[in-house]
């Protein structure tokens, strides 16, 4: 209840704090919003919002800024304030991954998605690191995704609003800091 009502303050706050970005990326023409389907709480099915970072396939020089501050994040506040995510959490995924677990590692699907998380953190620059394997998918299924749902489930068991606040101390630093964080 508390982490419920702390995530629709602070989202609502940064959404009126950012207002002037806001209208920069409404009036960008090279700049757009986009929706995709993800997975949410007892893997109910929502939509997700993104800016845009490319172009035919190749991300833009725009994109790589936003992806490296994670701008291209910032429409998941209205995620937030409507409350199909929360700050801190397991990413949501796309369909395919965390619906389709079994056993123990379902339990994934009783935490609510968040903006941010330690296996996030870990992964910070995933798409670097699946570019150097030869199977990037197969990687990805059988390290990356095994590892975030162990991450992610140590998470769920030991949630606390101390955890939260240290999660967001970490993804600030990565973000502002620039340095790689491992979990």
């Amino acid at each position: 209840m508390i982490k419920s009502t702390l995530d629709f303050i602070f989202a609502l706050l940064g959404i009126l704090l950012l207002l002037p970005l806001w209208i920069i990326i409404v009036l960008t023409p090279t700049v757009s919003i986009f929706k995709q389907t993800r997975i949410g709480k007892y893997g109910k099915p929502f939509t997700i919002h993104k800016i845009r970072t490319m172009t035919n396939g190749k991300v833009t020089k725009k994109g790589q800024f936003m992806r490296k501050t994670k701008i291209d994040e910032l429409p998941q506040l209205f995620n937030i304030l409507i409350g199909d995510m929360s700050f801190v959490g397991p990413r949501p995924d796309v369909p395919g991954y965390y619906d389709l677990l079994r056993g123990e590692s379902r339990q994934i699907l009783n935490c609510k998605p968040g903006l941010t998380s330690l296996a996030a953190l870990k992964y910070l620059n995933e798409e670097a690191l699946l570019l150097t394997k030869g199977n990037p998918q197969g990687y990805n299924d059988t390290v990356i995704f095994p590892d975030k749902v162990k991450m992610n489930l140590d998470y769920c068991k030991k949630k606390s609003l101390r955890h939260d606040l240290y999660i967001i101390g970490l993804t600030l630093k990565a973000i502002f800091v620039k340095n790689k964080i491992t979990a």
